[in-house]
């Protein structure tokens, strides 16, 4: 189409732009192109492809408001989910995806965002002098490892509450939040929570601890224990992994290895350490422990999340098989007790 029959204050911005482009030349164009969706680029061809003739003072009306609008909004224009993700993913934060995650979907920053950045013997400091129960649920909101690190410089006993408190919280009060968040505004800024946050639990306790210094998760459960003997032993059977079956008897061994067909037995063993291997080897065939020795030789690469669940199959069989009184794993608790 010629744009002779149209008028300047009757164009699209669309077609605007379309002439501008066509002005400014193809590598112009084409630079631009490099910036812009898709969508977008379509848009523009679709015009650009039917104009045949662009008269002068048409072409000058669309560069005069172009270089209006240049004086009305200088500087530049960004594309700043991309320049976020990428200046994000340049820094090398391992948590970095997260972070962007958070950032896009529109979280504002808060005080209990901003703890999750800052050094954990500088969380410990802020927070050492505070009522367990506000450090709890401040740091039942943080990642686990970075709450494991803050609980080593935290006092032992304090650890322990804290803890304890933190496996008892299923959910927080709006208002609750706020005014913990409010308390922290003033140092390290940020904004309320509008809805309800699901924090803390035995769950959250586990994680916690197993991301901690080997020792520490023990002190502190048995201190847990001392005030909660029930909610101690929940975690300890969470606590409880694949690696743990090394330390039962041959006999719960022998029961629970009758459960687990050679394939997933063959694949939970892909990781393991070789005095488990050798625990299980123990305690079946000869013939059987060779057949498998032998796959895992051949094995090739497979999921670590294929290998885990194979393992997590069999540490739930153990707990099951516990749980109805079958066998004894030591070290949880009154099971431990022999009579």
């Amino acid at each position: 189409m010629s744009m002779e029959e149209l008028q300047f204050n009757r164009m699209t911005g669309v077609e605007k732009a379309a002439v501008l482009l066509m002005c400014l030349g193809e590598s112009a164009t084409a630079k631009v192109f490099s910036e812009l969706e898709e969508n977008e680029i379509r848009t523009l061809t679709r015009v650009m492809i039917n104009i045949d003739h662009i008269p002068a003072d048409l072409a000058n009306d669309v560069m005069a408001e172009f270089h209006q609008a240049q004086k009305r909004n200088p500087g530049m224009y960004i594309k700043s989910e991309e320049f976020v993700r990428n200046a994000i993913a340049g820094s090398g934060d391992e948590h970095g995806d997260q972070l962007v995650s958070e950032i896009l979907s529109g979280v504002e920053s808060r005080p209990l965002e901003t703890i999750a950045t800052m050094q954990p013997r500088m969380v410990a400091s802020l927070l050492e002098n505070e009522h367990p129960q506000t450090v709890a649920l401040i740091l039942s909101t943080q990642r686990s490892d970075h709450t494991g690190k803050v609980l080593s410089f935290l006092p032992e006993e304090l650890a322990g509450d804290v803890m304890y408190r933190i496996a008892k919280i299923e959910k927080v009060m709006p208002e609750v939040l706020a005014q913990i968040e409010e308390a922290l505004r003033r140092e390290i800024g940020g904004v309320s929570k509008k809805e309800q946050q699901e924090v803390g639990g035995v769950d959250k306790v586990v994680d916690i601890l197993g991301r901690m210094e080997k020792g520490s998760d023990r002190k502190i459960v048995d201190s847990i224990e001392m005030t909660d003997p029930e909610l101690a032993e929940s975690i300890r059977k969470k606590m409880f992994t694949f690696s743990d079956l090394v330390n039962i008897d041959n006999r719960a061994m022998q029961m629970i290895l009758r459960e687990i067909n050679n394939d997933t037995l063959t694949l939970a063993l892909k990781t393991a350490t070789d005095d488990l291997k050798n625990k299980i080897f123990s305690n079946i065939s000869n013939r059987a422990a060779e057949m498998i020795q032998e796959d895992l030789e051949a094995m090739g690469p497979v999921r670590l999340s294929d290998v885990e669940a194979m393992q997590q199959t069999i540490v739930k069989l153990a707990l099951k098989l516990e749980e109805e009184g079958q066998i004894v794993i030591p070290g949880r608790g009154a099971g431990d007790v022999l009579v």
